[in-house]
């Protein structure tokens, strides 16, 4: 074949639209609203998720609000006021466990917030009624509990493994627990849009010290979801390096202890199913340098080259 012949060929068979790679859709949207895992009060854990092509967004736990909208607005990723990213945009509450890291934002911003619910497991909403929405520590904002009642928010229990339509957003929920300490509980929620799946876990220590099987179910429930290819992003935490001692994890996990959960998963999925899968890695502790530290040591020990996202405050993920 002639020269320039070739060169043609060549290009009409990488410009075709049946040759070229084209790049799969995406299914959700994420808008990280605090990524870290304690001290810094302005970016604390919490994940906006929505159905890709809408604007109806579930929280995932809520640490930071305010803050992480008013940067993602700055961003560009919200062409609306702040304010209606709260009121609006975001429609209900999923709520892993009542630490303040997890929830601080949620109360903060109550007396401005609109009327939605608030998802969760029994233990969590327990907490909630008792300890924070109780005329004490800030008026109850909610449904039940303390009189009066304000009726803002709306608790609604989370059954584990027990698919729950979330309002207002096309989307469903499954929670799952998980333990954070031995003897305190903490939850995963498994979100459903149309035929695909976001697993976001709260705060988690390693089954093996923590005395448990719950990861371990978990990933009974999510690997057929992720050889289907319908799981898009697993949200998993790594609050600590390394060099955290195995009795001072206070039910958190290291990059080691992630990635033995991740080989655990890989063992019911096949290695080959977590090539280049998503995994965003959350509640990154920020003291000294634990951030360089642990983003190196996830790079070093990711044998099974899972895709690490290490997200940033106000940047949209898509998924």
């Amino acid at each position: 074949m002639p020269t320039r012949l070739l060169l043609c060929f060549l290009l009409v068979s990488f410009f075709s639209p049946v040759c070229a790679q084209k790049p799969s859709a995406t299914v959700f949207k994420v808008v990280p609203l605090g990524v870290r895992g304690g001290l810094d009060e302005s970016n604390l854990s919490a994940y906006l998720l929505a159905s890709q092509g809408t604007d109806t967004y579930v929280c995932l736990d809520a640490g930071t609000l305010h803050a992480g909208i008013q940067k993602a607005v700055r961003n560009g990723v919200f062409s609306v006021s702040p304010e209606t990213v709260l009121k609006e945009y975001i429609k209900a509450y999923l709520i892993s466990h009542a630490h303040l890291d997890h929830l601080a934002g949620l109360i903060i911003n109550s007396t401005d917030d609109a009327r939605k619910p608030i998802y969760a497991m029994a233990g969590c909403i327990d907490v909630l009624k008792k300890n924070y929405f109780n005329w004490k520590s800030w008026p109850n904002m909610a449904n039940e509990g303390d009189q009066p009642v304000l009726n803002k928010y709306r608790y609604t229990i989370v059954a584990p493994e027990t698919e729950v339509p979330l309002e207002a957003t096309g989307m469903s929920v499954r929670a799952f627990p998980l333990s954070h300490g031995i003897a305190y509980q903490s939850a995963a929620f498994l979100v459903k849009s149309g035929a695909n799946y976001a697993l976001y876990l709260g705060d988690t220590g390693p089954d093996l010290i923590e005395k448990s099987k719950n990861i371990a179910q978990l990933w009974q429930v999510v690997a057929p979801l992720i050889q289907s290819k319908s799981l898009k992003a697993v949200f998993m935490e790594v609050s600590y390096p390394n060099e955290q001692p195995d009795n001072q994890l206070y039910g958190h996990l290291t990059p080691n202890w992630l990635m033995h959960e991740l080989t655990a998963l890989s063992k019911l999925t096949g290695a080959d199913a977590l090539n280049g899968f998503p995994v965003v890695i959350t509640h990154i502790k920020p003291t000294g340098n634990n951030q360089e530290l642990i983003q190196k040591q996830l790079r070093e020990a990711n044998k099974l080259n899972v895709k690490l996202i290490f997200p940033e405050q106000g940047r949209l993920l898509e998924f």
